[in-house]
């Protein structure tokens, strides 16, 4: 090519990169956490979602909020296990959501990468990260759970007898430690299975007492989706991991003192997604939200009744006694 025509196809190959690049910083870059989303595109993705994942052989609860907090995106994630936490990366574009759990958080070789799109009112796409291959999920929007006026309550249940689990079944069918009854008190196993009652309550008021031995964790769930925690080995963790607290969301406050080998009580009321809970007669939540569930769910289907559930899957002993629910009359 002669020497001015190498001129002239340079200086037009400049204009032309030159020209791209400013196309390309007009359109503003992806929306990732962190960057200005189109209000208009992220809006049918925002608020709080509902999830199921699913492999080939199982089904895993999750919950998933995503917000506009100063004009930027947000998100935080229930995964399948632990507590609420803010995620790294949420993208929307071209009508897609992506995601991304930490493979640190999900205690996998690689990040968890949530794909999926909108369709009516759901939600639903992929995930990659899994070692045994891509998995599929789903959301729907979180219910809100109001309720008018304060319920009539019906008459209370006792749903432990003191003798044996009549009404209680293990999530393990063949565990390799068990639930035992000693001395009329309900004993976890420790790193053993769950115990889940067999009934299913809506809104209702819940007392139930607990003696947490040193370095010992628990907790109730109710509904089988929110955890008030109990525990003696978790200090250091935020104050909503502390005993009283809704697992990840809601801090007791004030925070009551740990009393390990000694009896407490918890006198909880919850109707719709709201919760008081009282440890010993001291109201340390009140009439608080919880936002979604928590981590140990058995399901994500917050508009349903659910049982009451005692975790036995964390360290030491707990033991129960004197469990009393109060239904709302229907």
């Amino acid at each position: 090519m002669p020497r001015h025509l190498q001129t002239l196809f340079c200086a037009a190959l400049f204009v032309a990169v030159l020209s791209s690049a400013h196309a390309t910083f007009a359109k503003g870059p992806r929306n990732l956490t962190g960057s200005a989303p189109d209000a208009a595109t992220a809006k049918p993705f925002l608020g709080r979602w509902d999830l199921t994942l699913k492999d080939a052989g199982h089904e895993y609860p999750s919950w998933l909020e995503i917000r506009l907090e100063d004009g930027k995106l947000a998100a935080q994630m229930v995964g399948r296990w632990g507590n609420a936490r803010p995620l790294p990366k949420v993208e929307i574009s071209d009508g897609e959501v992506i995601f991304v759990s930490p493979k640190e958080e999900e205690d996998l070789p690689a990040d968890m990468v949530f794909t999926g799109k909108l369709n009516g009112n759901t939600l639903s796409g992929s995930v990659t990260g899994p070692k045994e291959g891509p998995w599929t999920w789903s959301g729907v929007r979180a219910p809100l759970l109001q309720t008018k006026g304060t319920p009539k309550w019906g008459k209370p249940v006792s749903l432990f007898n003191g003798k044996d689990l009549t009404g209680w079944k293990m999530s393990d069918p063949n565990p390799a430690t068990v639930w035992k009854v000693e001395n009329g008190t309900l004993v976890s196993p420790g790193h053993g299975p769950e115990i889940i009652n067999e009934q299913k309550f809506q809104d209702f008021k819940l007392h139930i007492e607990f003696n947490c031995a040193p370095n010992a964790n628990s907790g109730v769930y109710l509904r089988g989706r929110y955890e008030v925690q109990i525990e003696d080995d978790s200090i250091k963790e935020p104050p909503s991991h502390h005993t009283g607290g809704v697992y990840g969301f809601l801090a007791p406050s004030p925070e009551m003192p740990r009393k390990p080998g000694e009896w407490q009580t918890f006198d909880i009321t919850l109707i719709g997604r709201t919760i008081t809970v009282l440890q010993n007669g001291t109201t340390i939540i009140d009439h608080q939200e919880i936002p979604g569930i928590t981590g140990g769910a058995l399901d994500s289907h917050e508009e349903l009744p659910g049982p009451i559930y005692l975790q036995g899957s964390e360290n030491s002993h707990v033991a129960f006694r004197n469990i009393v629910i109060t239904p709302a009359r229907e």
